[in-house]
């Protein structure tokens, strides 16, 4: 929360002002750039780095978290594009969550169950499966985009759920246009994380398994089942992402979600998920969410710094380069943490 705090002081003070109705504001702290720009965007990002930071506290990594989500995007818009504009949403809802969590969710299985079955490295097997179910979305989808041709996805779906907007006046100010439905339910993913991972038995068993899979074994744990969930977890959270984008942009291409992995996985790290397991939580994950959301937010509203005669302008390109340096810093710190554990653990013993 300290980084965050600090983070905002920073591109408050460092974004050039802009006069809106006579008013000379922040190009950065403002309702309208924090809401439209980096609450409602960061949505579908912290329900999968919720998803991620599961199977890294498992002692996993999956890197294919992008191409699901990809996949269950192109999913959902593929099933709902063959409905009438006008569809009842009795009948367009249930379609719209199952197809895309259902693909999600089957996607994580096949993770977990390589992971589990073949005793793979995590990192070889999502690696594996990050190629295979993006080709699977290339090849399905012959025009690259859906809805394709003059088809729309129901307005059940898009305008009257995920895309519904709340028109906020504001006196002396331009008015904001919120829509919350994103927001909502990436709120309510985190709280489900939340209550799973830090207050019950399922959720302490994944601490276990990161910790030290062979105790957790000799203690009796089900490691393979418990391996097998968190991968099946992962990936219901990316189906929820994916249909939580396609309902808000009404819309989903062979592109969505690529790339996505490095940001995603950042945010977990970022949040405090060891890379070595065994630490994590759904809080943190959203915390880094809001961390990296706010490094690409700022990097598009300061436009240029000035460092001395030199003027660097910066592109979203540089986002890239400040991820990569996060979770750098994030394992760095990560590794001191664990030295200076263990240092002080052995002391403790060597004094007793």
């Amino acid at each position: 929360m300290t980084v965050i705090v600090l983070l905002g002081l920073v591109l408050t003070f460092a974004a050039e002002p802009i006069t809106l109705r006579g008013h000379t504001v922040s190009n950065f702290l403002r309702l309208d750039n924090l809401i439209p720009n980096i609450a409602t965007p960061m949505s579908w990002m912290a329900i999968m780095a919720v998803g991620v930071t599961v199977v890294i506290i498992a002692g996993g990594i999956d890197i294919s978290i992008g191409s699901i989500f990809g996949l269950s995007a192109l999913g959902c818009a593929a099933v709902l594009q063959t409905f009438p504009e006008t569809a009842s949403p009795w009948l367009v809802l249930p379609v719209a969550v199952l197809v895309p969590v259902g693909i999600g969710g089957l996607c994580g299985l096949l993770n977990g169950a390589l992971v589990v079955g073949l005793r793979m490295h995590p990192f070889i097997v999502t690696l594996g499966t990050l190629s295979i179910f993006r080709g699977i979305a290339l090849i399905s989808v012959a025009t690259k985009s859906l809805p394709s041709g003059d088809k729309t996805l129901p307005l059940a779906f898009t305008q009257d759920l995920m895309s519904w907007q709340v028109l906020i006046r504001r006196v002396d100010a331009p008015a904001i246009m919120l829509q919350p439905v994103p927001m909502i339910i990436m709120i309510a993913c985190v709280a489900a994380g939340w209550v799973f991972l830090g207050h019950t038995v399922a959720g302490r068993k994944l601490y276990a398994l990161g910790g030290n899979e062979e105790a957790a074994r000799f203690s009796g744990l089900p490691v393979g089942r418990i391996k097998l969930g968190a991968y099946f977890l992962s990936g219901l959270a990316a189906g929820v992402a994916g249909m939580v984008s396609t309902g808000y942009f009404g819309s989903a291409n062979t592109a969505t979600g690529e790339g996505y992995e490095l940001t995603v996985i950042a945010a977990a790290v970022v949040g405090g998920a060891s890379l070595n397991g065994g630490r994590g939580s759904a809080l943190g994950a959203w915390l880094g969410a809001l961390i990296i959301k706010m490094i690409e937010n700022g990097i598009y509203v300061l436009h240029k710094i000035a460092l001395g005669p030199l003027v660097l302008t910066l592109s979203k390109e540089y986002s890239k380069i400040i991820i990569g340096v996060a979770i750098i810093m994030a394992v760095a710190v990560d590794r001191v943490s664990d030295y200076l554990r263990s240092r002080r653990q052995w002391q403790a013993r060597r004094q007793g």
